[in-house]
Parts: C-alpha cells; structure tokens; sequence
C-alpha cells in the first residue's frame, strides 16, 4: 500500500482563533486589545441572546457593535488604520464607545424591567456588563486626551505611540 506521509510537526502551530482572526500577540495583550476583544465578545452574547428573547427588537443594536467592534480589533491588530491617514480611527473610535454605552445601557434598562422571560434578563445583564466595558475604553481614551492636552498640546511634541493613545493620532494629523 501506499506510504502516509507524517504531518509536519517542526513548524510554528496556530490557532483556530489566530488563522481565522490574524490578531497581533502585542495588541491582544495591550489594555486596548483587551478592551475590544471583551466588547466583541459581549457584544455578540447579547447579540445571541437578544435573538432567542422577546425583545427581538433591540437585536440590531448589538448586532452593529459588534460589527464596529470586530472591523477595530482588526483594523488596529492588523495596523490597517495606519494606512489611511485621512480616515480618522481613533475618533471613529471614541465616538463608537460613547455611543455604545449609551445605547447597551438604555436597551438593557428596558429589556431587563419590560421583558420578562429569562433570554431578555440574560441579554439585559450582558448589556449592562458591555456598558462598562465600552464605558472603559471611553474612559481610557478621553483621559489620554486629557493627559495630552495638560502636557501643552503641542505638535512638535510626539505623543507616546500607544494603542490607548487614540486621540494623539488624530491630534498629531492635523
């Protein structure tokens, strides 16, 4: 019969996760790495759960974060954004995570005290935990604003290229 050929075990092995989702080790371990894969992760728990709930109405909302969320984690893993210097990434950004919290926390409110089957609770906890997360992340990068802005704002300064520096980028392009 014919030989089988043995697989090649000396080669680097990846992932499912890595190979379907080419995220960059440095950035995975980043605080803003963190902060996108948990708002991509409970963006599509709620997602899930406000499908199987009766409050399917506010499965739109979840569904999009969780689009904007991934399209980041790739775009910022991938450093896609550093490409594009017209198209603002880190304002994109700060006004995702505002707008998120926002809106997980008003569709959490109201399906956690209008619904009362256990999927529209469950996606209503969900909802209220990714408040805080994307809450986080607008946290963070309005206080690397502040930081910068204190430190005197001024162009010629070069702020610290971190992935929580959001706003530096787009300060330092215009």
């Amino acid at each position: 019969m014919g030989d089988i050929e043995a697989p090649d075990t000396t080669g680097p092995s990846q992932s499912v996760l890595q190979t379907i989702l080419p995220i960059a080790k440095e950035f995975a371990s980043s605080r803003k790495g963190q902060l996108l894969i948990a708002e991509v992760a409970l963006s599509l728990i709620a997602f899930i759960c406000f499908v199987a709930s009766t409050a399917a109405a506010f499965v739109t909302a979840p569904l999009i974060e969780f689009l904007a969320a991934l399209f980041l984690l790739f775009a910022y893993s991938t450093k896609f954004n550093e490409r594009f210097k017209g198209f603002h990434f880190p304002l994109m950004d700060f006004l995702r995570c505002v707008s998120a919290s926002i809106i997980f926390f008003i569709i959490s409110i109201i399906s956690v005290s209008k619904f009362t089957d256990g999927a529209s609770k469950a996606a209503g906890v969900f909802g209220f935990i990714a408040t805080i997360v994307f809450a986080l992340d607008f946290y963070f990068i309005f206080n690397d604003l502040a930081n910068f802005l204190k430190q005197g704002g001024d162009s010629g300064d070069d702020p610290p290229r971190t992935s929580g520096n959001a706003f530096f980028q787009i300060l330092s392009s215009i």
